[in-house]
């Protein structure tokens, strides 16, 4: 009897394709819904509650009835003002559950939901919402820092396209781009500085962009922005691949420390260990049931208080990893970003991505003036979608020529189905 041939997960089979959109579409649906909870008075815990219950909710509907693991690949969570990572309390703790969102405050919410291993993790930076204002403009040093992190974002979506990957013109033309060098980490750090320094900004230090597979949100390559203590980064984007885009900047230095704050998202590890104490096998066990290899809060535990005391062998056996919690150094407000994208031969789709902030309700006097940054900026991510019917036999003597459409950073829905047929 023949053996069955290996299932392949990369972008070359469509249904790999369909499944990050499926989860996408899920965490961008729920991310616009948690938008809206962010208000002056807020409780961060509760937040973050109806954040995973929603998205459990929305993961349900989806591949009813089939052999497929689908769950959460990040938990809500809800980080404020000066928090550089992403942060989620517990109810046992008294006092951080009962954290509120200040008014006006810059508001990080990173959450993401995963089909069959494939997840689709999305992050934005929105400002809490004051009871008493209306849909005001946001002006001064917040709409400083609004435009530096949206711009640095979309700056280094284009620097991560492979070189001559969208050239068009002659064969010769075409072969010259694609021999030029795709742009190194450290290029790839100094034009990010350079432009959030046009709005006084500073780099987040140690920002991280992951390749993203299967049940895996931190493959074998990253790009690490603004490196420090001797972090390095390793690999290039490559047509097929998968990343999870991170940006982070601060009003501030950029600097990050370790708050007091108790570590309470965890994933699992590859490492194998043998745990001694019951308590802790358990909370393993619960662990690699409910959410595999991908992040998780311990209040989405059975028991809290039980995690809370079988987690520490855990993490000191090296089976489980714990997320520090983070935050700026000098207390300056922090702004995040965090897209999940796709390379395909026809560009860059973003499946997960936070929506791009109203320009004409954000007013900064400070603008991009570097020539090399605004070049760049102008480029496209992706081949404008074909406008060709699909059945020529169809209406073949009413069909003209359609004229060029412009690609916006919305298109890449639209392009999704050829995307998948092509790939």
């Amino acid at each position: 009897m023949a053996e069955e041939a290996p299932v392949d997960y990369s972008l070359s089979n469509p249904d790999v394709l369909t499944k990050y959109k499926t989860a996408a579409q899920i965490s961008q649906k729920a991310l616009e819904t948690i938008s809206g909870w962010c208000v002056e008075g807020a409780k961060v815990l509760e937040i973050c509650q109806r954040g995973d219950k929603l998205l459990e909710d929305e993961i349900a509907k989806v591949y009813k009835g089939k052999k497929i693991a689908k769950g959460i690949s990040n938990p809500c969570t809800i980080s404020p003002s000066t928090y550089v990572t992403p942060y989620t309390p517990l109810v046992s703790d008294a006092e951080e559950a009962g954290t509120t969102l200040k008014a006006n405050e810059p508001v990080k919410i990173q959450l993401g939901a995963q089909i069959d291993g494939f997840g689709a993790i999305v992050c934005d930076t929105v400002p809490a919402r004051a009871k008493s204002d209306g849909d005001s403009a946001i002006t001064g040093r917040a709409a400083d820092l609004m435009l530096a992190t949206h711009w640095a974002n979309e700056l280094l979506l284009r620097m991560m396209l492979p070189p001559g990957l969208l050239a068009t013109g002659s064969e010769e033309e075409q072969k010259k781009a694609r021999a030029q060098r795709p742009y190194t980490q450290s290029k790839i750090t100094q034009l990010l500085e350079k432009l959030v320094k046009s709005y006084d900004c500073n780099l987040v230090e140690n920002t991280t962009c992951w390749l993203f597979e299967r049940n895996d949100i931190e493959g074998k390559k990253k790009i690490i922005l603004a490196p420090g203590d001797g972090a390095k980064g390793e690999g290039l984007p490559e047509v097929g691949d998968v990343w999870g885009v991170e940006m982070g900047v601060s009003t501030g230095t950029g600097k990050v420390k370790t708050l007091n704050n108790r570590a309470t998202l965890h994933r699992r590890t590859a490492t194998t260990y043998g745990l001694k104490r019951p308590s802790s096998r358990a909370t393993l066990s619960e662990i690699q049931k409910k959410f595999g290899t991908f992040p998780f809060s311990l209040r989405q535990l059975d028991d809290e208080r039980a995690g809370k005391i079988g987690i520490v062998e855990c993490v000191r056996g090296g089976v489980v990893r714990q997320y520090e919690v983070l935050g700026s150094t000098d207390g300056e407000p922090v702004g995040r970003l965090h897209t999940t994208i796709a390379i395909t031969k026809n560009g860059l789709q973003k499946l997960a991505a936070p929506p791009s902030p109203d320009l004409e309700k954000v007013k900064s006097d400070k603008k991009i003036t570097d020539e090399e940054i605004l070049k760049i900026l102008e480029l496209p991510l992706a081949k404008p979608s074909s406008a060709k019917p699909k059945n020529k036999k169809k209406k073949k003597k009413s069909a003209k020529k359609a004229p060029a459409v412009k690609q916006e950073e919305e298109d890449d829905d639209e392009d999704s189905d050829e995307d998948s047929d092509d790939e």
